[in-house]
């Protein structure tokens, strides 16, 4: 005789089973699933050498222990993409103890041209200062920025990187990070918490063509339609971009994970940014 299931029990197993299976997919594959996006960067009257340049943006991928699936999955797309300019913005480790693994990750996270980072919050939590940072990333070949500027050369044109010191646990300083800009150079701003950028007052520094920053993971376990948390300094933003900001803010998903080893609804995200030149008139 064939089983009998009410309508009500067959909602209350189907929902346990929908609710087994984003539980599985939380913890056991969106986790490692790296999803690749792309974006292009108008910058008004961009160098030729610079047009194309593209620049990936590596953020929260909290190496503990060892490197993790979430960061060789990265490593391996890095490899494939080939960007001409990696930034590493910020959480890339947990503790001092995994120096060694950040030490490592970024000695194989490499642009093609150059390669940068910032300081998160988690670094400074651990008291990895900037001395500290520099020292490690220059093991790796990796300039840290701590309100400063540096310059990445493409035969006769360059572009000016500004890395922000940590909003959340750093002392992050606009002002020094672009002392020596005018503003007529092509200029991308990197820093770890978005939330800082609606402290600071348009026309107060040079405008950059974007501002790339990570810090919220998107929520890291959210639902379609609502996103429970974000950590502070996170301010009003989740992932994605902004258009409403002194520039153009784009605030990624980022790698890893906290607290709860799972995402849901929210696939880490290593995001490309492809510069384009348009007219200084469009």
């Amino acid at each position: 005789m064939p089983l009998s299931l009410s309508r009500r029990r067959f909602l209350t197993v189907a929902t346990g089973a929908l609710g087994v299976a984003a539980l599985g997919d939380g913890f056991l594959i969106e986790p490692t699933a790296i999803a690749v996006t792309r974006h292009d960067i108008p910058v008004p009257g961009l160098p030729d050498e610079l047009d194309g340049f593209r620049i990936a943006c590596v953020t929260d991928v909290h190496l503990h222990g060892g490197m993790h699936r979430a960061a060789r999955a990265t490593l391996e797309r890095l490899a494939r993409e080939r960007p001409h300019l990696v930034a590493l913005i910020g959480d890339i480790c947990n503790r001092r103890i995994d120096l060694d693994d950040l030490v490592a990750f970024a000695g194989r996270a490499r642009g093609s041209v150059a390669t940068v980072a910032t300081l998160g919050n988690w670094e400074h939590d651990a008291g990895i200062d900037q001395r500290t940072g520099e020292k490690a990333y220059g093991l790796a070949g990796v300039e840290l920025l701590c309100n400063s500027t540096t310059r990445i050369r493409v035969g006769k044109a360059s572009l000016a990187v500004v890395g922000i010191d940590d909003p959340v646990l750093g002392r992050p300083d606009v002002g020094a990070a672009t002392r020596g800009l005018d503003g007529r150079e092509p200029c991308i701003w990197v820093l770890h918490a978005p939330g800082y950028v609606d402290r600071i007052k348009p026309g107060a520094v040079p405008r950059p063509a974007a501002i790339i920053s990570g810090h919220t993971h998107g929520g890291q376990v959210r639902l379609p339609w609502y996103t429970p948390y974000t950590p502070y300094g996170s301010g009003r933003f989740v992932a994605g971009w902004y258009r409403d900001t002194l520039a153009p803010l784009y605030v990624s998903r980022g790698i890893g994970t906290v607290v709860i080893p799972a995402r849901l609804f929210c696939p880490p995200e290593l995001p490309i940014f492809t510069l384009r030149k348009v007219d200084r008139t469009a």
